[in-house]
């Protein structure tokens, strides 16, 4: 994939795994637009990273359709196509646990941003992925979202505490990218789930084993794929993984 010129927004950029993909991503030639939904945050990382190439802010939050549209509008105003839409912002809400347990108001909020956020902002930046020549989505997942996973015999899930609100959106976040990569299957568009590994991030209460750069190099593949690449998969650094 030609890097050179082409575009892309990444969703809750301002931190984390989003952060570290806008600045691989500009390092490579693009122009990013890095979405965040508090503007004093998102300025101050655009700023940050001004040096790496041209970064853009847009106020983004994934939770707010008109805020939604908003930013679908600016980029469009502003650079036309969207080569790249990386839907990385996501929440671990507190009171996580087992699915007999956790308040139905902890499942609610994960699934806001983690699956209705998402849905919201693929719609109304798929117009604009579809005019560039090769549109590429990356939803970032989580190997906890794998019932592939959680259903083997000792599943590695189970060395983790039970999170069925984070985990589940997860699951449903596998959905989302197997019914828009099928919806367009005849397009030269690539949609691919992937898990980024265990950062420190402040999802995670920076407990993860790598930093964020690391994950971000497995968000950059996705959305760096050739046409030879795949579509409608979930993988990792180490390769595939299950639904």
């Amino acid at each position: 994939m030609n890097d050179q010129k082409r575009t892309a927004l990444v969703t809750g950029a301002n931190k984390g795994i989003g952060f570290e993909t806008a600045r691989q991503l500009a390092q490579r030639g693009f122009t990013v637009w890095l979405g965040c939904r508090d503007e004093g945050r998102g300025v101050t990382a655009a700023k940050e990273l001004a040096q790496d190439g041209d970064v853009r802010f847009v106020r983004l939050d994934v939770t707010d359709e008109q805020s939604v549209r908003a930013a679908a509008a600016r980029v469009a105003q502003e650079t036309g196509a969207l080569d790249v839409l990386v839907n990385n912002a996501a929440i671990a809400l507190a009171g996580d646990g087992l699915a007999s347990e956790v308040a139905l108001e902890v499942v609610r909020g994960n699934y806001e941003v983690n699956v209705l956020g998402v849905l919201s902002v693929t719609q109304a930046f798929l117009p604009l992925v579809k005019r560039a020549q090769a549109g590429r989505i990356v939803m970032v997942s989580s190997s906890m979202g794998s019932l592939g996973l959680l259903t083997m015999p000792n599943s590695p899930l189970l060395d983790y505490p039970s999170a069925f609100a984070y985990s589940s959106s997860k699951s449903a976040l596998s959905s989302i990218t197997a019914h828009f990569a099928v919806e367009l299957r005849d397009t030269p568009i690539k949609v691919n789930a992937v898990c980024p590994g265990y950062n420190a991030t402040d999802l995670n209460q920076h407990r993860g084993t790598q930093h964020p750069s690391e994950g971000a190099k497995v968000v950059v593949g996705a959305a760096t794929l050739d046409a030879s690449g795949p579509t409608g998969t979930f993988f990792a650094a180490d390769g595939p993984r299950p639904w």
